[in-house]
């Protein structure tokens, strides 16, 4: 027991020795690592005081050059700063010399400008006081000559002016004269040569119509049963054809009178099967006019083909094609209008051919020219002006139209095409026997025609020939010269064509004669 006690203790005291031991053993560890980590911090900071110095060093270095740099910068920049500050001053320098020689330059014009004023002043003063005297002198040779003259000053100056003038008329007159020889000598030959061969290369056949239509009768005793009683069935007739019959002494025959030529031809299509069948009464009446305005229809519209046909013209809207089988029962003067259109295709398309233009669209503008004339009756206006609205409705291109509108002039023609169709419609329509008028109408365009040249003055005689299609004035040689002689042609033209309305053209052919006579005794 006291043993294991005694082991204890010494046991316990091994520990206490032990854990002495180990105590003083870490005791002297750390010390030994505290001194090993004073001497390496010493160390440290003695190599980093050594790096600092040599940075503080090479920085006071750096900062030294660059100092330098900056001293050598500032005083080449100054030193350029005060080369250009006495530049500029020296050009200010140069230009104050210069502004004080331009002073004095100035100071010296501005005397001489003075001297100038002064010496103008008195010059002034010197011409008023002579121009009074020429104004004194003017006067008095003024009155004197007006003394002289017997004529104011007004009326010399007029007589200046009138003599001017009818010089300068002369010399105008001599240069139209001249012109138009220069023009005919060409111009003349060729048109001549081209409208005669248009004429010749064209033989088609013309047909005149009435302007009324006259159905004939089996007996006078039909005249009564058209009548009917009361006067019904000549009613139902006019009302059913929009048209006139007159019924009079005309033995065997019925006139038909109507504005419209179409209306006309259907009620004398309906009236001759009237008569054939014998059944007249309203409505039998109604029944034959509604098939005789279906075959007139046709009829037209076969004629319309039949004339593209014949022309060459195609592509044309259907409803021209209409209008121009309407032409077929208008007339004017005389001249069936569709006849005549078809004339003025081939006229328009030979001529074309002899300029080079193209011969297509001059034969369609030639055909197409009068279409207005098929809605005269209900439209307002130049058959011309609403034959172009016509074409322009249906398609017909912008040449065709121009030419269409203006081949009465109710448009200014500025296209070869359009000068063609008013040519060829001139030809057709002045031809001799294309176009009949009364003779009534006849004598009085004679006698205006006359009246118109006869009004001018310096006219001795005026007479109207072939048919009103010329007429020859006789002027006097003392009053008019050779020159004014185209003067007065002109001026009468164009009083003819504003006062007077003519188909085709008239020529005025104004003659003068100096004739001397003497008598033997």
């Amino acid at each position: 027991m006291q043993t294991d006690i005694t082991t204890i203790i010494i046991v316990l005291v091994a520990l206490a020795a032990g854990v002495f031991l180990g105590m003083f053993l870490r005791r002297k560890l750390s010390e030994t690592k505290t001194n090993n980590a004073t001497i390496e911090a010493e160390n440290i900071i003695s190599v980093a005081g050594k790096e600092a110095d040599a940075l503080r060093k090479e920085a006071a270095i750096q900062a030294k050059d660059e100092v330098l740099q900056a001293k050598t910068h500032w005083e080449q920049e100054a030193r350029e700063l005060r080369k250009e500050i006495h530049n500029h001053e020296t050009r200010l320098q140069q230009k104050e010399e210069n502004l004080d020689r331009k002073q004095d330059q100035i100071e010296k014009r501005s005397d001489e400008l003075n001297n100038r004023e002064q010496q103008q002043r008195q010059q002034t003063e010197r011409l008023q006081k002579k121009q009074a005297d020429v104004d004194k002198l003017y006067l008095d040779q003024q009155n004197k000559l007006e003394e002289l003259s017997g004529m104011t000053g007004e009326q010399a100056k007029q007589q200046l002016i009138d003599a001017m003038l009818s010089e300068a008329r002369h010399d105008a007159a001599k240069g139209i004269k001249r012109i138009e020889d220069e023009a005919h000598e060409v111009a003349d030959k060729k048109a001549k040569k081209i409208m005669a061969l248009a004429i010749q290369r064209y033989a088609g056949d013309f047909v005149a119509e009435k302007t009324v239509s006259v159905v004939p009768l089996p007996s006078d005793e039909m005249k009564g049963r058209i009548i009917g009683r009361e006067g019904r069935n000549i009613r139902a007739i006019e009302a059913a054809t929009g048209i006139d019959l007159i019924i009079d002494d005309t033995p065997e025959a019925v006139v038909i009178s109507g504005f419209n030529p179409v209306r006309r031809e259907v009620a004398r299509i309906s009236l001759e099967r009237l008569i054939a069948d014998g059944r007249i009464h309203p409505a039998r009446i109604e029944e034959l006019v509604e098939k005789a305005q279906s075959e007139v229809d046709e009829e037209i519209r076969q004629a319309g083909e039949q004339a593209t046909f014949d022309v060459g013209v195609h592509g044309i809207h259907p409803e021209i094609i209409k209008l121009l089988g309407m032409l077929k029962y208008r007339t004017s003067y005389g001249q069936n209008v569709l006849v005549h259109s078809i004339e003025v295709a081939f006229l328009c398309g030979m001529m074309a051919s002899e300029l080079g233009v193209n011969v297509k669209q001059a034969k369609r503008a030639g055909l197409l020219h009068d279409i207005g004339k098929a809605v005269s009756h209900e439209m307002e206006g130049s058959h011309a002006v609403n034959g172009g609205d016509l074409a322009r409705k249906y398609g017909e291109s912008p040449k065709i139209v121009h030419a269409i509108a203006a081949h009465h002039e109710d448009e200014k023609p500025d296209t070869v095409l359009a000068i063609l169709t008013q040519a060829a419609d001139a030809l057709s329509g002045a031809r001799p026997g294309a176009r009949r008028e009364t003779m009534e109408t006849y004598v009085k365009r004679l006698r205006e025609l006359e009246q118109i040249g006869t009004s001018f003055s310096g006219v001795t005689g005026c007479f109207a020939i072939q048919a009103g299609r010329e007429i020859r004035v006789m002027v006097s040689s003392d009053q008019i010269s050779d020159e004014f002689s185209h003067v007065l042609a002109k001026d009468i033209a164009l009083k003819i064509e504003q006062e007077m309305t003519y188909p085709g053209q008239i020529r005025v052919n104004v003659i003068r004669e100096t004739r001397a006579i003497e008598y033997a005794k």
